[in-house]
């Protein structure tokens, strides 16, 4: 039989690609952990190829140097009229960056070992900050953004074999209003890639969803002249292939490729369901597979529609999010997978279901994890324009670098499914400028031009100020934050017709603590720099949880919020922000600074966990010295009614108020509270146990929880987030250590100091007891409690086996607790 020439040619360019598959690629990646050499200060000649940094320290990255402190008043101290807080006068600030010394000149050093067949780039994911970049000597970058990622095209100052890396930073004082971090505290990787390459954030993902199907448009940049096949090919969680498309094109330096990817029935992604699919797509040079990209992929539609609100793949929903600071905690801002789970893991428990990354890029391991866990991501690039916040912050660059900094933004994090908006602005002074609508509209024209599928967002704390002068008129979605009285004036006269609760509450709590009497406040203060763990208690610009509950639950067009804020962090130590120090963390936070939920968290669960009954009773019962007078009850559940006994006798049933009841309660303070928390007034102390039994809709007792009076303080107990831990150096566990009385009841006003010993296949890594007020630190293995409570946390070393982790105090019986390595 003869056979067609151009059918033979078909088949071997098949076969060819198909041998192709299995031929492995030329890139590589490797992530910079170890070889690092370390110093602070100004070093005259530390760039250079010849200079000697073996007495240097030595360390891994990612790493925070700041973050052991010592904590003092006098570090970063800030002469500030904070504008957006109302301040009208210069005060100063202490801890206002977190008392730790972040700020002045460091270097890093450390050896490359190149191969040059084919391109070699380093990529930084951030670097605080000021970074300037040395490879053999030569200046190779600039990157100002301490929390922007970036990639350096080192092949021209490179040769064979051993090289030399020298990374500057040059954080200046003054230029943050929270704590910044220091170093490289984000990862550090060498890529090498062949000389035909998908260059960085070079694929664009969009997707389609229709009808039973879903169309995946992709865009790809490809370097290297030659004539090149790309493969791009979608596969399902169990790794079947759902579609594939292939694209032969002739290559210039860079070339543009789109394709197009059909699926039926696809999965949809959402916070309740996060399927994600793998897209891999592969470079083919000659046949051979010359470089292959693979990240994963969700697929979900998002739209913000005028009167209506949000909407995640056609359904509405209200969005249920918290702000977060990049710090973590007694961990400092060096990015750790583990302890970031960990933290997102309380937010899911919560009914949380969106994070905004406030006021900065993010880690490219927080999208990720979003994307796996099922949150939706609000994210924005700085906390200034070009008008100043601090004196040296991102303004003295914003002319130069602003539009790179918008437009990387969007490459960097488009095509992760839980990134659902785009922010430009955090209450930024330019909303008082007649023309400040003008940066807006270029902001998001940028963001525009690089995601034609999201929204965007402009963050306005001065609403007075905006409904004059137009600030918001062409944004896609106005964010507000506060100014819960300004809501419906704005909705009615702006176009958009639909606003977001960009940044909400600013409550101010401190956990096991209680002030007397029962009252809202506003601005609060006590000598002990406290503040009452009622949850009554907040800013000068802000309010209580239950107003903003209030506006999701009646009104359409509110697309939901974003809470202030998920953690307390590093810096802002509000309302002890002037001069008030030790003060030096938020206490705006649902979780303390050592990842213990504070009361709020169980008020917040109660609204927005819709798989879980919450049935939580505050405040503890242990008040010697308050015996017969007032101590209001209050019980945080989804449940619509419950009943108090105190030592069995009845305290009364009490219901949670409809919206009518709580405009016809006008002389009751506590009125709209009373709409989302069960409160019994007039409660008097004394010792014994209080139960609460709570009641469904139908009337029946469902569930009951007790709290009883502590004694003496008997023992330790040690509770551990991961009791088998993988044993790749670095990963976390969590050591949550109480004192508590003979019967096992938490002793709520003991402070006395505990200390940790680990042994076996872990370390001691850092130790925190979410006091603001707290001066000790962090890394050493003795740590006071905070109202009888604090959190530990261990790593594992890379070795197979045991850690033994025990806690000591003085008084009290020990505890030790084992968990396993593998």
């Amino acid at each position: 039989m003869k056979l067609n020439l151009s059918y033979i040619r078909l088949i071997i360019v098949v076969a060819g690609i198909l041998l192709s598959t299995t031929t492995k690629a030329q890139r590589k990646v490797t992530e910079l952990q170890t070889g690092w050499n370390f110093q602070r200060g100004c070093v005259q000649g530390a760039e250079s190829v010849d200079f000697d940094d073996a007495s240097w320290q030595k360390v891994r990255v990612p790493h925070d140097y700041a973050i052991e402190g010592p904590f003092d008043r006098v570090n970063d101290l800030q002469d500030v009229r904070n504008i957006q807080n109302g301040e009208t006068q210069v005060n100063r600030k202490t801890g206002r960056t977190g008392g730790l010394p972040y700020y002045g000149q460091a270097w890093y050093r450390r050896k490359l070992d190149i191969d040059m067949n084919g391109r070699n780039f380093l990529y930084f994911d951030g670097a605080m900050s000021e970074a300037t970049i040395f490879v053999n000597g030569q200046q190779v970058a600039f990157q100002p953004n301490g929390y922007a990622a970036f990639e350096v095209d080192i092949t021209p100052y490179v040769h064979q074999g051993k090289n030399t890396l020298a990374v500057r930073l040059d954080a200046k004082e003054h230029s943050s209003r929270w704590y910044p971090g220091a170093g490289l505290f984000r990862k550090v990787e060498l890529r090498h890639t062949a000389n035909h390459f998908i260059p960085l954030w070079g694929t664009k993902v969009v997707s389609h969803v229709e009808t039973k199907q879903a169309r995946i448009d992709l865009s790809t940049n490809i370097h290297g002249k030659e004539n090149v096949n790309l493969q791009s090919i979608l596969l399902d969680e169990k790794g079947n292939v759902v579609a594939k498309t292939s694209s032969r094109f002739n290559g210039d330096k860079i070339s543009l490729c789109n394709q197009t990817l059909l699926i039926s029935n696809p999965h949809l992604w959402s916070p309740e369901k996060p399927y994600l699919y793998r897209l891999k797509q592969r470079v083919i040079v000659r046949n051979k597979v010359v470089d292959e990209q693979v990240q994963l992929i969700g697929i979900r539609s998002v739209e913000f529609r005028a009167n209506e609100g949000f909407f995640l793949n056609g359904q509405r929903r209200s969005i249920q999010g918290v702000c977060v600071h990049h710090d973590l905690g007694m961990l400092g801002t060096a990015i750790n997978e583990s302890a970031l789970r960990y933290r997102l893991s309380l937010l899911k428990n919560m009914g949380c279901d969106a994070i905004r990354t406030s006021h900065n890029l993010p880690s490219s391991l927080l999208p990720q994890l979003c994307d796996e866990m099922g949150f939706m991501l609000m994210i924005e690039p700085f906390d200034e324009w070009n008008t100043p916040k601090c004196e040296n912050g991102f303004h003295r660059f914003f002319d130069e670098w602003a539009d790179e900094q918008v437009r990387n933004m969007v490459r960097h994090f488009r095509n992760h499914a839980s990134v659902i908006l785009w922010g430009i602005g955090n209450e930024v002074p330019n909303q008082r400028d007649d023309e400040g609508w003008r940066l807006v509209d270029h902001f998001q024209q940028i963001c525009h031009e690089e995601d034609s599928t999201r929204s965007v967002t402009v963050c306005m704390d001065q609403i007075p100020y905006v409904l004059k002068n137009g600030f918001e008129r062409h944004v896609d979605v106005p964010g507000i934050n506060y100014n819960t009285q300004n809501y419906h004036k704005a909705f009615a006269q702006w176009n958009q017709h639909i606003i977001l609760g960009s940044e909400t509450a600013s409550t101010v709590s401190s956990r096991g603590v209680y002030k007397f009497p029962l009252e809202l406040k506003k601005m609060a203060m006590y000598d002990d720099h406290q503040s009452s763990g009622y949850d009554v208690e907040f800013c000068s610009w802000s309010n209580t949880p239950d107003t903003d509950f209030a506006l999701a639950e009646d009104n359409k067009w509110y697309a939901g919020q974003f809470v202030w804020t998920g953690f307390d962090y590093l810096g802002e130590p509000t309302p002890y922000n002037n001069d008030n120090w030790p003060s030096h963390s938020s206490v705006f936070g649902i979780i303390d600074l050592a990842n213990i939920p504070k009361d709020r968290y169980y008020l917040y669960r109660s609204q927005w966990n819709s798989n879980e009954h919450t049935l939580h009773v505050l405040p503890h019962w242990t008040w010697p010295g308050r015996e017969n007078q007032i101590t209001p009850v209050m019980v945080y559940t989804d449940y619509p009614e419950a009943e108090l006994f105190i030592n069995g006798r009845s305290m009364g049933r009490q219901h949670k108020y409809s919206a009518m009841e709580v405009a016809a309660a006008t002389a009751d303070s506590l009125a709209l509270l009373r709409r989302y928390r069960l409160i019994w007034d007039n409660v008097r102390y004394e010792p014994g146990t209080i139960r609460i039994v709570a009641y469904d809709a139908k009337g029946r007792a469902v569930q009951e929880r007790k709290v009883s009076t502590a004694g003496k303080p008997h023992h330790l107990v040690v509770e551990t987030t991961k009791k088998l831990l993988d044993k790749k150096y670095g990963n976390l566990a969590f050591m949550h250590v109480k004192v508590v009385d003979k019967d096992g009841n938490l002793c709520p006003d003991d402070h006395r100091v505990v200390n940790f010993q680990v042994e076996g296949a872990g370390e001691y890594v850092a130790a925190s007891n979410g006091d603001a007020a707290d001066l000790n630190l962090y890394h050493l293995n003795r740590m006071p409690f905070f109202h009888g409570q604090l959190m530990a946390a261990v790593r594992s070393t890379g070795k197979e086996g045991k850690i033994r982790f025990t806690a000591t105090a003085d008084g009290v019986e020990p505890y030790s607790i084992i968990i396993e390595t593998k």
